[in-house]
């Protein structure tokens, strides 16, 4: 077996140790121009010519999450696309969006600015049943954050272009429902794939089709918002505020609206990061399943985009 790595801005030899100790019979090395034919690839953001050259990949590993970038290369044509079920991705994203849920939902916020100007005060305790939380796309790692958020007694819906039937959960189900998903939350989380049909989700119409007061959350691609939008809905005070992990433009752009404003907190796209052992391990297993003529989890559809 041979395997090809190619990933940008990623530090080769620790996955290269580690996939070599987990598929000792395997042939491992880093991609350059020229190479000889790989039976697999593990990649992250690789160039066109990696695709053009290595036309004979059996399949390619993605390490993160996401695979709308690899999907608008010229991929070969018999290659599978397989993507990260978890690798410890999971447990973060619903750690990230429990904490902005709840930071918003106690006035956490205000606390701390009560604190840094020096007040000492109360505000009114909420009620939970006033916060129903939609979350947007219910895939593993979006699975794992609704029913993380159930355990702190919100009402939560969840919308997903398939039926899904999640124990705590709501379920709102394609076009026809994703109006009624809307209006039935407040606070609304992005877990989406990016893909043709979902970009820019998240705009004047449907972020105004949230209950007063709406918070949003978004994890998933800076290109499933309307950033104007935004802005211009939380001026209105139909939106309450943002947190945002994801931008149109990485890094920010200095001088960004965002990087100031008082009702949105940033963070530099960190919900959930790879663990390399997790994905090592995960990857070593599928490999050696299509080996032997075996099905395997997370084998992206391209033209539905994951």
């Amino acid at each position: 077996m041979k395997i090809t790595f190619c990933c940008t801005d990623t530090k080769a030899e620790p996955w290269l140790q580690g996939l070599a100790a987990v598929l000792p019979g395997a042939e491992i090395s880093v991609w350059q121009p020229g190479a000889p034919q790989a039976d697999y690839a593990v990649v992250w953001a690789p160039p066109q010519q990696f695709m053009d050259e290595q036309s004979g990949l059996k399949a390619l590993f993605n390490i993160g999450a996401g695979v709308d970038a690899l999907l608008k290369l010229r991929l070969p044509p018999q290659a599978l696309v397989v993507r990260l079920d978890d690798a410890g991705m999971a447990v973060q994203m619903a750690e990230y969006v429990c904490h902005a849920v709840i930071r918003h939902f106690r006035e956490f916020d205000g606390y701390e600015a009560d604190m840094a100007a020096g007040r000492w005060g109360y505000r009114k305790p909420r009620l939970r049943s006033d916060f129903p939380i939609g979350v947007m796309g219910l895939g593993v790692l979006g699975e794992r954050v609704a029913k993380a958020l159930a355990q702190f007694d919100f009402p939560i819906n969840g919308w997903s272009r398939s039926p899904k039937a999640i124990a705590g959960v709501r379920a709102f189900t394609g076009a026809e429902q994703f109006n009624d998903f809307l209006s039935a939350s407040r606070v609304l989380v992005n877990l989406l794939p990016l893909t043709p049909d979902t970009a820019n989700v998240m705009n004047q119409d449907t972020l105004g089709r949230l209950q007063p007061g709406a918070y949003v959350i978004n994890v998933a691609r800076g290109a499933h918002l309307v950033e104007e939008d935004l802005l211009a809905l939380i001026d209105s005070g139909h939106v309450a505020g943002a947190t945002l992990d994801v931008f149109r433009t990485e890094p920010l752009p200095a001088g960004h609206a965002f990087w100031n404003h008082p009702r949105i907190t940033i963070t530099p796209h960190t919900s959930a990061r790879t663990l390399r052992d997790e994905s090592i391990a995960q990857i070593a297993r599928k490999m050696a399943a299509l080996e032997r003529g075996e099905a395997v989890a997370g084998i992206v559809n391209p033209a539905r985009g994951y």
